[in-house]
């Protein structure tokens, strides 16, 4: 896993609307995007059939498309428009926060228009609309604003389900368990509807005065009626006269119905109660100092006070328990909503006191004593477990096996507190995919949410193998997998050259990265490579070469073993007519060729395809002779002050007209750490000539950060990215030659990697001189859309060593 990185966020200017290729529906007309924004007011989505200009209110779009503005009318409407009409208008819905980023989602489902709150989606609706004439074509996604600036971040696109299923809800935690051997296995029958309790109905009040796992009871009214409860609750709640050995409480002079509304009160948050008995439940509360209950008690009595003449004693009154507004999406979830001392709660779990069961994990002993009630408030497969006549019902010992001891520690920090504290780290990250397999296993269903969230905000191409193993056999991270797949296909080199981590991803998972429409590969030669690893599941990362060597003395059945009917499947997706001919005849040649008949035939196919000039419908229509929409051309370095980098090609506009300087066409963006100046001149650095006389060229320290940074920094655009494998650098007409710096790239300008590091280089030697340098290691395979050069020591000019002197910078590698 990769260290936490900074959190970004997006600012949107007035009048204005970014649009990013990756903010798109899967599928046209249908799909959800969830964000959280800053504002004070006028957060708008705008859904298009294409991507729109970037001043969108500038422009009259004649284009279909729906609007959705939060907070409209100076944060008090919630607006949707249909081309620019204005079809909803109301008030009090959706509005805005200004004091911090706050969490939305909007979803369209062939026109039903649903917008919700909260950082989960399909959850916390709080309006819909259905478009009698839908619009099932839009699919790009605009984060907009009106009158203020708004910032975004946290965005991402998701795909709709009908009838709104919840993407974070697949859990189904009405599963049956069984225990075999104090060990939890899932039975794969399906239940009845009737015995399935999905989670969102099972809280603490499945335990009101029931005596399933009560250890404590009240005694009440003249008949001595005998009411159940739990010590944890009660000790978490208020101060009662509790003990291991206490186990009846009795209460002379307190009438049933009061008991039960305060009893109602703690395992609920919510009671009713008769007025002319609100008072003997403020002394019953006060008594055991559950003092939420007391205030809630107080306050009702006072304004029955204020209003003597509604005052009826036959009358009853409603009290709830005040819920954080920052916990709304757990409303339903233990230990939220009902006046618990969550401090005091983690205490009685870390002591144990009043525990009723020990855990024990098989290899790990005793990890815990928690309690029953606690974990079954979490988990039905604990509930049923512990209730319905099993031996974990009647003992105070559970054994498990095959589960991470530290995993399941975290899972019951999370029973005790809803919250998950976990820093994803190196380390951690290992945990993490555990305590997602361990929420799944036991049906804990916020804390699987929290997992995915957290998983989806870590997931890197350093991360997406070891993620996407774990999460590919759970049934209910199907929306984790699919990220997975696609970050996986857009990084596909790295992926399959930094690591061989892919060699373990099932069979399934493979094939879904080689059908992906994302995937983005240098070379079809890279496709074959990955599928020959991945097949003979390779110790290190290795070409075709060394597999055809291998063949020399082995055979296929040998070499790939139960993955060789993979293998022939899988080279249907390598498209061999796309290969260069001279790489073709060689595979012609190889000892795989004759080994292997499939990959002999599409060898053959290929240099037909290739030496003929094949054309027709077969062809056309055939995915495996065309290009990929999202390959990368590739431009090589042949040697110094060539023609062939990404400065040159944009300057040409790829490849379309003359070269013209591309920062004068706006194609490419240079920057420097210094403010412009006639010798501080962008356009110098992509020029194409070079005037010794006049050839000062340099950029200055600025301060970043509290130190001093220098560095000239080109930006190829939104729209494109590279990865860069080789670089040229020219020194002005100064003797101020570099020995220190750093070639680094970086998606966003912020968070930067290095791909080359110069330590007392001694190359540049003289006034206008040239010099190049390779890429190697891992990072040369990642796309990066910012490149910069920035020195980290002084140079020869002992008079300025913190100029950076250089008149002209080129960049090769892969462009996209």
């Amino acid at each position: 896993m990769v260290e936490k990185k900074e959190r970004e966020f997006l600012t949107v200017a007035p009048f204005e609307c970014a649009w990013r290729k990756d903010l798109k529906f899967r599928e046209a007309g249908r799909g959800c995007v969830a964000f959280e924004a800053f504002a004070n007011n006028d957060v708008t989505l705008v859904f298009r059939e294409n991507v729109g200009s970037q001043h969108y209110h500038y422009k009259r779009d004649n284009t279909p498309h729906y609007t959705v503005i939060l907070g409209s009318h100076r944060n008090k409407r919630l607006r949707i428009e249909v081309d620019g009409k204005t079809v909803v208008d109301v008030e009090g819905i959706g509005l805005c926060c200004s004091s911090s980023f706050q969490s939305y989602w909007i979803s369209i489902y062939d026109g039903l228009i649903s917008v919700g709150k909260g950082k989960y989606p399909f959850q916390n609706i709080v309006f819909q609309w259905l478009d009698s004439n839908p619009n099932c074509s839009v699919r790009y996604v605009g984060l907009s604003s009106w009158d203020k600036h708004v910032g975004y971040r946290n965005v991402n696109v998701l795909p709709v389900i009908q009838n709104h299923l919840s993407l974070w809800k697949h859990v189904d935690c009405g599963g049956d368990y069984m225990c075999e051997d104090y060990g939890l296995v899932r039975r794969e029958e399906n239940l009845e509807d009737d015995e399935q309790m999905g989670y969102e109905k099972w809280g603490l009040d499945n335990f009101l005065e029931s005596w399933e796992l009560s250890d404590v009871s009240f005694v009440v009214g003249v008949e001595q009626r005998p009411v159940p409860a739990h010590k944890v609750i009660l000790a978490s709640s208020g101060n009662f006269p509790l003990s291991s050995s206490q186990v009846v409480i009795e209460l002379k002079g307190v009438t049933y119905p009061v008991l039960h509304s305060f009893l109602q009160y703690i395992y609920t948050g919510r009671t009713r109660i008769l007025e002319s008995e609100l008072a003997s439940l403020m002394v019953l509360s006060l008594q055991f100092e559950v003092m939420p209950l007391v205030k809630q008690c107080e306050e009702t009595m006072e304004q029955l006070k204020l209003n003597k003449e509604s005052c009826d004693s036959g009358k009853s009154v409603e009290l709830s328990y005040p819920l954080p507004s920052s916990s709304l999406h757990y409303c339903i979830a233990f230990p939220f909503g009902i006046p618990v001392d969550k401090q005091r709660l983690k205490q009685l779990h870390l002591t144990g006191e009043y525990s009723d069961v020990n855990i024990y994990i098989e290899g790990g002993g005793l990890v815990s004593q928690p309690h029953k009630i606690i974990l079954s408030l979490w988990s039905v497969p604990f509930a049923k477990m512990f209730t319905n006549g099993m031996s974990e019902t009647n003992s105070s010992e559970v054994l498990l096996r095959d589960v991470s001891p530290e995993a399941f520690k975290c899972m019951l920090d999370f029973m005790y507190s809803g919250e998950l504290n976990l820093e994803v780290t190196t380390e951690s990250g290992a945990l993490l995919l555990q305590l997602l397999l361990l929420a799944d296993q036991f049906g804990v269903t916020l804390l699987h949410q929290e997992c995915c969230k957290t998983l989806l905000q870590w997931l890197s191409e350093d991360t997406v193998c070891p993620i996407l193993q774990v999460v590919s056999s759970v049934r209910s991270c199907k929306l984790i997998e699919e990220t997975c797949e696609r970050n996986f296909s857009m990084h596909f080199d790295y992926c399959t050259t930094a690591s061989i981590d892919f060699v373990l991803l099932d069979e399934m998972s493979f094939s879904n990265i080689f059908r992906h429409q994302d995937l983005t590969v240098t070379s079809e030669e890279k496709v074959l490579n990955a599928i020959l690893m991945w097949g003979m599941k390779a110790k290190e990362v290795c070409g075709w070469e060394v597999v055809d060597e291998l063949m020399t003395h082995s055979t296929p059945e040998l070499l790939f073993g139960d993955r060789l009917l993979s293998v022939h499947e899988f080279l249907s997706f390598v498209r061999f007519p796309i290969m260069p001919l001279s790489l073709l005849k060689k595979l012609e040649k190889s000892n795989i060729s004759r080994h292997v008949l499939v990959f002999d035939c599409f060898v053959k196919e290929a240099i037909s395809f290739v030496e003929g000039g094949l054309t027709g419908p077969e062809f056309e229509q055939n995915v495996r002779f065309q290009h990929r929409r999202s390959s990368y051309k590739e431009l090589q370095y042949i040697r110094d002050g060539d023609s062939n980098g990404i400065l040159h090609f944009a300057g040409t506009s790829y490849g379309e007209h003359q070269w013209v300087n591309p920062v004068l066409a706006k194609t490419i963006t240079i920057t420097a750490s210094s403010p412009p100046s006639r010798f501080t001149d962008p356009k110098v650095l992509a020029s194409r000539t070079y005037q010794p006389l006049q050839g000062t060229s340099f950029t200055g320290p600025r301060m970043e950060d509290g130190h001093s940074s220098t560095w000239w920094m080109v930006d190829i655009g939104s729209d494109h990215q590279l990865m860069c494998n080789y670089y040229t650098l020219r020194q002005d007409g100064s003797r101020a030659y570099i020995r220190y710096w750093n070639l680094q790239g970086s998606l966003d300008g912020k968070t930067w990697a290095n791909l080359r590091i110069h330590e007392n280089d001694q190359t540049v030697c003289k006034p206008g001189q040239f010099a190049s340098w390779p890429i190697i290691g891992p990072n040369a395979l990642r796309p990066f859309r910012f490149v910069r050069v920035v020195l980290t020591g002084p140079t020869t000019d002992f008079s300025n060593p913190s100029n950076l002197c250089i008149c002209f910078l080129e960049l090769y590698g892969y462009f996209h």
